[in-house]
């Protein structure tokens, strides 16, 4: 496995338009292990007190429209 110091140095020797394209990749797999992590929490249960908060806060009044 390549370390950091040795994916750092590769990525230093893309061309620019290559960085642009290495980026979208990088940001679409944290948002696709966000999603990954998010279905888990809620399955587990452990959304579940926030959920309620804030139906709660709503169901009061206690919101501001945006």
């Amino acid at each position: 496995m390549l370390t950091i110091e040795q994916i750092e140095n590769a990525i230093l020797q893309l061309p620019s338009n290559k960085i642009g394209e290495l980026l979208e990749w990088f940001l679409n797999l944290d948002y696709q292990r966000w999603d990954v992590q998010l279905d888990k929490n809620i399955a587990e249960g452990k959304l579940d007190a926030l959920a309620a908060e804030a139906i709660a806060d709503f169901e009061s009044g206690n919101y501001r429209a945006i």
